[in-house]
């Protein structure tokens, strides 16, 4: 008989997401994104931080000060990053799995690639312009978001 207590597929997918989203060495914020195609195979993942080869030792991680003082002159955010590290091709009629609901410029990222469903974990960011920005493109665009599902189980791995 086989085993009844396997995983569901989102559960597999945000958990992955959870998993790239802990190489971040953002001190504030970590963010992973996993790319799934229509067949719930792993097309790509990503993280947030800064781009190959920008040292996380020569830029700042502050979230307050002038721009250039800040991290949000520089980091890459996990969605952007699992698009730009995809080398299959088209994006088109796939899923991504992100534990944080894109920002507005990640939203148009998302859409220019082709990517139809969004599963996000957290929306800590509802209601700000950024947020009402993508959630407005995702809409016109007919992209389909959605707020993962919870459902209890705790998923932990001994490495």
């Amino acid at each position: 008989m086989k085993r009844e207590d396997y995983i569901r597929w989102d559960e597999y997918f945000m958990g992955i997401s959870k998993l790239a989203g802990m190489r971040s060495k953002d001190p504030n914020t970590q963010v992973g994104a996993c790319i799934v195609g229509p067949d719930n195979n792993i097309l790509s993942m990503g993280y947030n931080g800064f781009p190959r080869g920008c040292s996380d030792d020569d830029f700042p991680w502050d979230r307050d000060g002038d721009m250039l003082s800040t991290k949000y002159a520089y980091v890459t955010h996990s969605e952007l990053n699992a698009i730009l590290n995809y080398r299959g091709g088209s994006l088109q009629g796939a899923k991504l799995y992100v534990s944080l609901f894109p920002c507005n410029e990640c939203a148009k990222a998302i859409i220019q690639s082709g990517i139809d469903t969004v599963i996000y974990d957290s929306d800590k960011y509802n209601g700000t312009p950024g947020n009402i920005a993508a959630k407005r493109m995702f809409d016109s665009a007919g992209i389909t978001y959605k707020k993962y599902e919870h459902t209890g189980r705790v998923l932990a791995i001994e490495v």
